[in-house]
């Protein structure tokens, strides 16, 4: 019965089926008689920090979703803290590697492990130990999600960190996209707050926009120089001499534009103010401090190891936006009665800064500016540790007036936000003068000497706001009310409207009130300390930045 079965099916097969199969037989042969694929070797201790992220990342999900009770305690917090910790001690392991055997490239040179690479891991991992202290601090107040915003903070850290090391501008385009998603998850964090949904909406439309210009940049560039391997491309740029180079220099400033959003230089801003006060003060102080220095980590690692060849096409373009978003960046905030709004701006006139470096396109600009990402981490995360207790978790508002008196009922915090802020605007004895002097100095000798007056201006200019908010903090007790000018995404949210544009916010006293988490304080802590040590002591830094300025 089953042979005539068996005969029944042969006969079913056409001539047109039995052609087909033949058809396969002889491409499978073809296939089989051909080279044989070869996967290139993996090289897990250069991706090491990555994969302690990843799975610090899996094990928080793991945790909360296995063990639910666990959703209103801290032990996500303490786990992704603790991931964060072995990735620094694994990128401190790695750079005790390079001094002493030398940078390498890994996985068919797609990452590249130089003192630069390693410098970046070091900051961005301790930046992330910060962020998870700073999230656990606005995680405290008895909110849902716990385990999510940990997990999403690490595989975020995790973008940035391929950011850094990439030796490819797909594995830099992997990185951005694998920072950025999760980011927009966090600027929206804040459920309740529709000021929060519509940041994260802003920053994902304007994001995506900008990574679909950098793909179209990366496609340009692979155009020109027939690659994207970043060596290769500054191979053969070197070797070559391309007499109509259109379409490569279209690809160069498409690069720049993407990661130019990332940064948030002007004119590609424009997405700053709005999500910085939107968003959650925790989400804000890790995505100004690592998503600035994964940004500058691409951009530099494009233009200095890539396109080097290009200098001089390159330089005036960052010669602009460097100038742009210093004086954008330091006039705007001085008109802001919002905190987070007048962060947001002294971000951008931060970016302002290290955009300086960039622009010396030398070995020193690069160590300053690589030195000033680390010293505006520390201080940015720890600013926004103090911040994160005045917010208004509905509309995302801190107005300056809620700060009024602080001194005379918590003179510890006032004190501290006010050494974090003078710090930021380049007091002495501060990471913050040496990080504006290193610059400067790398502009002048680089012989950009407008460009310094323009940034020396522009430090005159935030010197006040920052003295500003210092001055209120310090003044005598907080009025009962005031009139704050907002913007309409957050007027909706408010009530009381006295005149066009106005809304009359309660201001009382909140500085009564106002008292930090055991992991904020820990955060600022760490800030001020590292502000103020590594100020007054800065050449071990300092040598370290020496040390990483040279890409492979």
């Amino acid at each position: 019965m089953s042979r005539l079965h068996s005969l029944g099916h042969q006969q079913l097969r056409t001539p047109k089926q039995e052609g087909a199969e033949a058809h396969m037989e002889q491409l499978f042969a073809v296939i089989s008689s051909g080279p044989a694929i070869t996967f290139p070797t993996i090289s897990y201790k250069a991706i090491g920090p990555e994969i302690v992220l990843v799975v610090g990342a899996l094990v928080v999900m793991l945790t909360t979703s296995l063990f639910p009770s666990t959703r209103r305690t801290r032990t996500p917090s303490i786990l992704a803290a603790l991931a964060a910790l072995i990735a620094f001690a694994d990128s401190a392991t790695m750079w005790a590697n390079f001094a002493d055997h030398g940078p390498y490239r890994a996985i068919a040179s797609s990452l590249t492990i130089d003192g630069f690479a390693v410098f970046m891991l070091i900051t961005i991992s301790a930046t992330t130990f910060l962020g998870t202290l700073l999230g656990s601090a606005y995680l405290s107040e008895g909110r849902f999600g716990t385990g999510e915003f940990q997990g999403l903070l690490l595989l975020s850290a995790t973008g940035a960190m391929l950011l850094a090391s990439a030796g490819d501008l797909i594995v830099i385009f992997l990185g951005l996209e694998i920072l950025s998603i999760a980011l927009y998850v966090l600027a929206g964090f804040e459920k309740r707050s529709g000021a929060s949904g519509e940041a994260a909406l802003k920053y994902f439309i304007l994001g995506g926009f900008s990574s679909a210009l950098f793909l179209y940049g990366i496609a340009l560039t692979y155009g020109a120089t027939g690659s994207t391997n970043i060596a290769k491309i500054a191979g053969f740029l070197a070797s070559n001499s391309i007499t109509s180079n259109g379409v490569l220099l279209a690809g160069m400033s498409l690069l720049i534009v993407g990661l130019g959003f990332k940064v948030a230089a002007v004119p590609f801003h424009l997405w700053t103010p709005d999500v910085y006060q939107g968003s959650p003060s925790a989400s804000v102080g890790y995505m100004a401090a690592v998503a600035k220095a994964a940004g500058f980590a691409g951009l530099l690692r494009i233009l200095v190891s890539a396109l080097p060849t290009l200098r001089l096409d390159w330089q005036p373009i960052i010669w602009a936006l460097a100038a742009l978003t210093l004086l954008v960046g330091a006039v705007l905030a001085v008109v802001q009665n919002d905190l987070k709004r007048m962060l947001a701006y002294s971000s951008i006139n931060h970016a302002g800064f290290v955009l300086l470096g960039v622009e010396a396109a030398t070995s020193k600009g690069t160590s300053a500016s690589i030195y000033y990402l680390l010293a505006y981490a520390f201080m940015v995360v720890a600013t926004f540790a103090i911040v994160n207790s005045f917010e208004d978790r509905e509309t995302g508002r801190v107005p300056l007036e809620n700060l009024r008196g602080l001194a005379s009922r918590n003179p510890g915090i006032a004190f501290f936000l006010a050494v974090l802020l003078v710090a930021q605007a380049g007091a002495p004895l501060t990471t913050g003068l040496v990080a504006k002097f290193a610059v400067v100095s790398a502009v002048v000798a680089a012989h950009s000497y407008v460009l310094a007056v323009i940034a020396m201006l522009s430090a005159v200019i935030a010197t006040f706001f920052y003295l500003r908010v210092v001055a209120v903090a310090y003044a005598r007790g907080p009025r009962r009310r005031s009139l704050v000018r907002q913007p309409q995404m957050a007027m909706a949210a408010t009530t009381g409207v006295a005149g066009e544009g106005e809304t009359e916010v309660a201001s009382a006293p909140l500085a009564e009130k106002v008292s930090l988490p055991v992991e904020a304080q820990i955060v600022v802590g760490i800030g001020v300390a590292g502000t103020v040590i590594f100020g007054i002591f800065p050449n071990y830094i300092l040598h370290m930045a020496e040390i990483a300025k040279v890409l492979l």
